[in-house]
């Protein structure tokens, strides 16, 4: 199985063959933010691991909600919607999410094998959620629900 830095590469290669310019823009960009990425966490000759390229497609993803969110509000639909298809091409690269049973179950279980009892302790429910997680669950949505838990 390639990791997941090989798939952008043949999948950047496909795009040109194609010729689908919005999935080869968006995957140079993607590659690129990889490599700056890697460049700080292991040097300039290192490869990211996929669970940390995983966090830079998710964060390449909320800049453009970001991105179509202000175009949206802009009046500019032409420009959201060119987001959005990147959006699209980027979110093929994200391990398949857990449902909401799942995520509420890893809740439930991370807070009881902790003790977790009060807000006080959500700084670490979060910290073993977001690992075991492994980018399946929106950290948004984990957040919201411990602190429910918790309340």
């Amino acid at each position: 199985m390639p990791t997941l830095n090989e798939q952008i590469m043949n999948d950047l290669k496909e795009a040109m063959k194609q010729k689908d310019q919005a999935a080869m823009t968006t995957l140079r960009a993607l590659k690129s933010a990889i490599k700056y990425a890697a460049i700080e966490k292991v040097g300039a000759d290192g490869e990211l691991p996929d669970i940390d390229a995983i966090a830079v497609v998710r964060k390449q993803i909320k800049q453009r909600r970001d991105s179509v969110d202000q175009f949206t509000a802009g009046g500019r639909p032409d420009l959201a919607a060119t987001e959005s298809a990147e959006i699209s091409v980027l979110e093929r690269y994200l391990p398949a999410a857990l449902s909401d049973a799942e995520t509420e179950a890893l809740v439930a279980s991370v807070i009881a094998e902790l003790g977790a009892s009060s807000k006080q302790d959500m700084g670490r429910v979060m910290k073993a959620l977001q690992d075991r997680s492994a980018g399946r669950a929106d950290g948004r949505i984990l957040s919201q629900l411990v602190a429910k838990a918790l309340a």
